[in-house]
């Protein structure tokens, strides 16, 4: 290979400069994006994390409630039997009442 003159070897090492020059700040393009996605790739790990201990805490909630219902059904049961049982009292007592009318007559 044939050396070159000085001229075109100034031009050459110019053209490989700007080339590195080029590569390295494409390279450092590349980082900052690369860190971005890391960085937003964690976020989402974050907020995932957030997501699920939310669903835990709902899901807790919606347990309580299930037991919460469950008790006034059968409250609900019970007020029933002393409505009905309260009625029969009534009922028989104004039957009471009509014989004792009955028998002062």
């Amino acid at each position: 290979m044939a050396a070159g003159t000085p001229d075109s070897q100034a031009r050459f090492g110019q053209s490989v400069k700007g080339l590195l020059t080029e590569k390295v700040n494409t390279c450092g393009t590349d980082v900052i994006a690369l860190t971005k996605q890391v960085l937003k790739g964690s976020r989402s790990s974050e907020l995932l994390g957030q997501a699920a201990r939310n669903m835990v805490l709902q899901e807790d909630a919606i347990l309580h409630s299930e037991d919460s219902l469950r008790k006034m059904a059968i409250i609900t049961t019970h007020l029933q039997y002393q409505q009905e049982a309260i009625q029969k009292n009534v009922e028989q007592s104004s039957n009471l009442q009509d014989q004792l009318n009955h028998l002062l007559k």
